[in-house]
């Protein structure tokens, strides 16, 4: 697989985790949840940046959209947050599917043979992304208790 595939499917990624992130927001109750998942939303729109501007940088074109499955992602957490009424649980459970997804494109891309510089900013974003994933997790089941 070409560096420039590779990352181009990390720039799917992180779009589809920003627009999940900024649509979770809007269906969560807590103040503090909005703000955690504009966060996170934000934080998927920069990695996208970097990473695109790697791939520009590689002289082929970068990934301009998510994916479709990002479509129907964000679809399921509308569907899900109108049918339990926007419960918290629920929302932070479609996000660690989501984050479980990133943290194992991130580690497929880091099995890639890639030159040093791009390695080392895939490392740096996979345990961003891992620690996301982590934080979801707890607060999933803390949700649930």
């Amino acid at each position: 697989m070409s560096n420039a595939k590779t990352l181009n499917q990390l720039i799917e990624i992180c779009k589809d985790g920003k627009n999940g992130f900024h649509d979770a927001g809007e269906n969560v109750k807590h103040a503090d949840l909005k703000k955690l998942f504009t966060m996170n939303s934000l934080q998927r729109a920069k990695f996208a940046g970097e990473l695109i501007q790697i791939v520009t940088q590689l002289g082929a074109v970068a990934e301009k959209t998510g994916s479709v499955a990002s479509v129907f992602h964000c679809g399921w957490i509308d569907l899900k947050a109108a049918v339990t009424n926007g419960s918290d649980h629920t929302i932070l459970a479609e996000c660690e599917r989501g984050e479980a997804h990133a943290v194992s494109a991130y580690h497929t891309a880091l099995e890639a043979e890639l030159p040093t510089h791009i390695h080392a900013i895939i490392t740096a974003q996979s345990g961003e992304v891992h620690a996301t994933h982590e934080d979801f997790r707890y607060r999933r089941a803390t949700a649930a208790a």
